[in-house]
């Protein structure tokens, strides 16, 4: 009796490493079934898998009968197999005839005859994943020394299948993975810590020469210029980093992209340290940054062209209101010349706001920055604006809520001010308009709001309002003034001081614009 427990043990740590050493699915139930006749000596077996959607039990396979199991399927509780699994129990049955619980149907479909059947639940972690037969012992019948024996191996065989899964799910979403990788049009570049080349996908490689030889992003990038420079965002604490890579020979390339942190070792060990890198994406914008080039060089030549003859203009008119008030002049030519005043006026101003606006194409270059109080910068804007209100009948409720400094040029911050402020305004199509302005401090950020009662802003149009001469109109008509350049030159601004801005806006409910400005630059407060 010794000498049979030591051999049936024996055989489970032999079917344990055979089981263990298999990963694919298919080939590991092959082998579960041929294991399973043999741990207890029957003539045939099966395993039936549980589908979870359905909660029913289908032949996977079945030793001996072939394909003609297929499409077979029993409910929970239905025949011996569904009995077991419904009850997690094992279960032996010597004479399958005079037991209730077996069906017949398998042996119709199949031909084979089914003398006896001993079954065992496969259960992983409480979770029932199948049932596993031993069909007509060879000699004698199925005893509960086999029973016992067929549990460890149900236990083994559930441990085996589970494993496979695993293994073949990740193998699925690598290849998964590994094709978005290989089909993206952008550049995609991982690397570790320190900036070492992991893996690159192929539009890296074309753009960056990514590949075999260089081992760094330093190296891989040696013929370019970039900013930040690698070294300065491998060492930052900082989660992201938008960066660009540009090259002027031996043809100009300009791309662009993100460097991410991400962490390489998600399930680590207790005590283990996490093991961070870097996920590099990025695309080719050279036409992109040769059209913005062309853009900015024509708007900054028209503006400049037209300033002079706009300023002659202007200053003979001038010069004509001061004839005027020393003669008499018929009402058509006092008409005249105030309508060639004032539309010369507009667009001195709208001439102005595109000459800043192409000025500012760094915005820091130009930015004198110092401690800036934002209430003080309001009250300065709204004070400039005052006559211009008052023409378009139009009132700002100003609430300061405390002085809120930061550290940023108050010259331009008020022409954020203004330019939202006139905005608001603007597309308000009430004859009283009312917007609302006020401060709110942040532990590290200040926040200036700015809000109307306007038609508010369709949502797919959204996006849409922060690009140059874009306005919510039908068509380019010229009904509002301006250039489209208010919220675009609030932006390039904005973003220049280290914020950000927001909005929020409702169909008939008005708009609220919110700029957001760090309190000092690195981030603290001042």
């Amino acid at each position: 009796m010794a000498s049979s427990q030591a051999e049936t043990l024996e055989l489970l740590i032999e079917i344990g490493r055979l089981l263990s050493s298999k990963l694919d699915v298919g080939e590991l139930l092959e082998t579960v079934l041929v294991l399973a006749a043999r741990v207890v000596g029957a003539e045939s077996a099966s395993v039936l898998l549980l589908d979870e959607q359905t909660q029913e039990l289908y032949f996977h396979v079945a030793l001996g009968l072939g394909e003609r199991t297929s499409g077979l399927r029993l409910k929970l509780g239905q025949g011996v197999a569904g009995h077991v699994a419904k009850m997690r129990e094992p279960s032996i049955i010597n004479d399958v005839h005079a037991d209730p619980r077996w069906s017949s149907a398998v042996d119709s479909s199949t031909g084979f005859h089914t003398r006896s059947i001993l079954a065992a639940p496969m259960i992983l972690k409480g979770k029932i994943i199948g049932v596993v037969e031993a069909i007509n012992k060879r000699e004698g019948t199925f005893t509960a020394e086999d029973l016992k024996t067929f549990e460890a191996f149900a236990s083994q065989a559930s441990i085996a299948i589970e494993n496979a899964r695993l293994f073949s799910s990740l193998k699925e979403e690598k290849f998964r993975l590994d094709t978005i990788f290989a089909q993206m049009q952008d550049g995609a570049v991982l690397t570790d810590q320190a900036g070492a080349i992991l893996m690159a996908n192929p539009a890296a490689k074309k753009y960056m020469g990514v590949g075999t030889e260089p081992k760094t992003l330093d190296e891989a990038t040696s013929g370019m210029t970039v900013a930040p420079s690698w070294s300065e965002i491998m060492t930052s604490q900082a989660d992201a980093f938008d960066f660009t890579a540009s090259r002027e020979q031996p043809k100009k390339l300009f791309l662009a992209g993100k460097a991410t942190r991400i962490h390489l070792n998600l399930e680590r060990k207790a005590g283990e340290e996490p093991l961070a890198g870097w996920l590099c994406v990025f695309r080719d914008q050279t036409e992109e940054w040769r059209k913005e080039r062309l853009k900015r060089t024509f708007l900054s030549l028209i503006s400049h062209k037209l300033k002079t003859p706009l300023s002659s203009v202007m200053g003979y008119a001038e010069i004509l209101k001061e004839e005027f008030k020393a003669g008499q002049r018929s009402d058509i030519e006092r008409k005249a010349l105030q309508a060639i005043t004032t539309q010369g006026h507009k667009l001195a101003d709208l001439v102005d706001k595109l000459l800043r606006y192409t000025i500012l194409a760094n915005p820091e270059d130009s930015m004198e920055a110092g401690p800036c109080r934002l209430d003080a910068v309001v009250d300065e804007a709204l004070k400039s604006m005052k006559a211009w209100l008052a023409s378009r009948k139009a009132t700002v409720l100003w609430e300061p809520g405390g002085s809120h400094e930061v550290t940023g040029d108050a010259v331009q911050l008020k022409e954020v001010v203004k330019s939202l402020v006139e905005n608001a305004v603007k597309f308000d199509p009430k004859i009283e308009k009312k917007v609302a302005l006020w401060l709110e401090g942040g532990a590290n950020e200040v926040y200036l709001r700015v809000k109307d009662l306007g038609p508010g802003i369709p949502p797919e149009e959204q996006d849409k309002i922060f690009s140059r001469f874009h306005q919510i109109e039908d068509s380019f008509t010229g009904q509002v003034e301006g250039w489209g350049l208010g919220l675009p030159y609030v932006k390039k601004i904005v973003e220049g001081h280290g914020g950000r801005v927001e909005l929020k806006s409702k169909l008939q409910e008005g708009t609220t614009v919110t700029v957001i400005l760090p309190r000092r630059r690195d981030g603290g407060t001042p």
